[in-house]
């Protein structure tokens, strides 16, 4: 398990009083977490999250996004109302209707359905493939459990961010 500096990635938000941790491929919550990434229905960035507890996975989601017609989904991609607008990444999702909403991320997801069956751990984990990092209302959600740490894929700041000129969206599965 690898702690990167937080001085050498910026995320655009982070908890002050939290890290991000990171693990490669040959981790099986990972392994789970893209597999959960894979039922998503948002072409563009697909995610998965799961919650492990004492070891086992407790929880596991993906994304959502609000469109469901391949028409729809290839002009939001070509014309992203939050992306023409300049609009960072994680903030005012409402603005465009294309966009999955906070409540639809897969963190959000995992950890309301964490509260919802009452799951019992003291520490639970977040394991997140597909992106490089948690917006704030995420972050609020998982802390309510409290999540203990938040994993991500190793390189995960270049191979899911838009951003990066070697990410690899688009080409998640292949």
């Amino acid at each position: 398990m690898e702690n990167k500096n937080q001085k050498e990635i910026k995320y655009p938000y982070l908890p002050a009083d939290k890290n991000i941790f990171y693990v490669g491929m040959d981790n099986n919550f990972m392994v789970e977490a893209k597999e959960a990434a894979r039922l998503s229905n948002d072409q563009q960035q697909p995610t998965g999250a799961v919650i492990v507890c004492d070891n086992k996975i407790v929880s596991s989601f993906s994304n959502k996004n609000p469109l469901t017609s391949s028409f729809l989904i290839k002009l939001h991609k070509k014309y992203c109302i939050r992306h023409m607008l300049k609009i960072p990444s994680g903030q005012k999702y409402w603005v465009c209707p294309g966009c999955a909403k906070n409540e639809s991320h897969a963190e959000s997801r995992a950890a309301k359905d964490f509260i919802k069956n009452k799951i019992s751990c003291k520490n639970p984990d977040l394991y997140l493939w597909g992106h490089w990092w948690c917006c704030d209302v995420c972050w609020k959600n998982m802390l309510k459990l409290p999540i203990n740490n938040v994993y991500l894929l190793e390189d995960s700041e270049i191979l899911f961010n838009a951003k990066n000129s070697n990410n690899i969206l688009g080409k998640q599965f292949e």
